[in-house]
């Protein structure tokens, strides 16, 4: 854990969330500044700084990520398709420093994003 990092803090319940699915290694929580009528960010609970810092080791960890936002899409009724992104570093737009994915739906999302 990172005491300056906001998403430690929603890890241990420093900072209030909207949580949508708490699991022993991942937590998933809405937006505060949604960008669609669904916005979830879904994190792990071991501070990782970005999808950079990932290793061979964090193979386990990608797959719960991973079925946690196909849950929460599958929750939130978005059949009709949502986006996964996550962002690597200041130039990309990341602005916590805490691995993160943004699962984005309900309604039509352009191309190309940014």
């Amino acid at each position: 854990m990172s005491n300056d990092c906001l998403f430690c803090r929603i890890v241990a319940k420093e900072v209030d969330a909207d949580i949508v699915h708490d699991s022993s290694e991942v937590l998933a929580f809405r937006d505060i500044n949604p960008a669609a009528p669904t916005h979830v960010l879904v994190i792990p609970k071991r501070h990782i700084a970005s999808a950079n810092e990932l290793s061979d080791a964090d193979g386990h960890l990608l797959v719960d990520l991973f079925q946690t936002m196909a849950s929460v899409s599958a929750t939130a009724g978005l059949e009709g398709g949502h986006r996964i992104v996550t962002n690597v570093g200041h130039d990309a737009g990341q602005s916590v420093h805490h691995l993160h994915f943004h699962v984005v739906g309900g309604r039509s999302l352009g191309w190309p994003p940014g």
